[in-house]
């Protein structure tokens, strides 16, 4: 399945005309599909190997010495995790992953500062932390360009997400499928789920495997190319919309078994708001034939919730 493809600059270009066609495919995307791949998206080809690079290297450190990064107690939001610790919502079995996570860097005096726990450092890798930060930073402004449209297809003020998400809690998430080594007891290697925040980037990976669950039930594989980003909507961005942007299920399956020896890697960067934000549905969202499907909630207390389901939080 080719999900449509948009082009950020036509947004990011200052034509009235380009920028309302992209808003417009935009949202006719989410409503209809759920994801979109987006190309010129400001994430550059260097960095992006440079991510890459870093991320193999240190899946590749020895057990003993990646579990040095291990932060239990900040419920997987900042280090390392290690392989069949987090399982979808629903689900009891493991996910076949581990993964490593690195959180906001507040550099502006924000006193929102006190609320983020500092990020791991990884001293075996020196470029490790500078090279997340710098793709944080990236991921961060293409994701707030996306949430701009996204406010102009609601018929929002472009902005009404700026203040949330600059210094928000997003998370930079690396994650590792290590090669298959005997017969699964399942075809999947992530279960089907729905992401928590609002919107997530993912910008490649190493192998084919994730699929999406279109409108009429059936599972496709969704491609892109080299330089385009995939961007799907989460649960924070439907429970706003009272369901107008859906939030798609997705889940990553297990290779065909001659190449059962690759292993995968991905790298989505998930945009979350400030925790203060209302996820209340929004007024313009909710009509007589749609009528509010959500109880009010701040991001905050959403998150907390899907965490303790997915077992990162006790």
């Amino acid at each position: 399945m080719n999900i449509p493809v948009v082009n950020l600059a036509d947004f990011t270009s200052g034509d009235p005309q380009l920028k309302q066609s992209f808003v417009n495919q935009l949202g006719k995307a989410y409503e209809e599909v759920g994801f979109v791949a987006v190309k010129n998206h400001g994430i550059s080809d260097d960095l992006i190997a440079s991510l890459y690079k870093d991320v193999e290297q240190f899946f590749g450190l020895p057990l003993a010495t990646k579990e040095k990064y291990k932060k239990p107690e900040l419920a997987g939001q900042r280090g390392y995790t290690s392989f069949g610790t987090e399982h979808a919502k629903g689900y009891e079995a493991p996910d076949l992953k581990e993964f490593f996570q690195f959180g906001q860097t507040v550099e502006d005096k924000d006193p929102i500062k006190s609320e983020y726990p500092d990020n791991v450092t990884v001293e075996e890798i020196p470029a490790f932390t500078p090279t997340m930060l710098q793709a944080y930073k990236a991921f961060e402004k293409s994701g707030t360009s996306l949430l701009q449209a996204i406010a102009l297809f609601l018929d929002m003020d472009e902005h009404y997400f700026d203040g949330q998400v600059h210094n928000g809690n997003s998370i930079l998430r690396a994650i590792y499928y290590p090669p298959i080594t005997q017969e699964p007891k399942s075809a999947i290697r992530a279960e089907q789920h729905e992401d928590i925040n609002l919107i997530t980037l993912l910008v490649g990976a190493s192998a084919d495997g994730l699929q999406i669950l279109n409108m009429q039930g059936d599972w496709v594989p969704v491609t892109s190319l080299p330089e385009q980003i995939v961007v799907n909507v989460g649960d924070m961005l439907q429970r706003l919309t009272n369901d107008r942007l859906k939030s798609t299920t997705h889940r990553v399956v297990n290779p065909p078994k001659e190449k059962w020896s690759t292993p995968r890697y991905s790298i989505p960067f998930f945009l979350h708001p400030k925790s203060n934000m209302s996820l209340a549905c929004l007024d313009s969202c909710i009509t007589a034939a749609h009528p509010k499907a959500y109880e009010d909630y701040t991001a905050g207390q959403y998150l907390d919730e899907r965490l303790r389901e997915i077992g990162l939080k006790k």
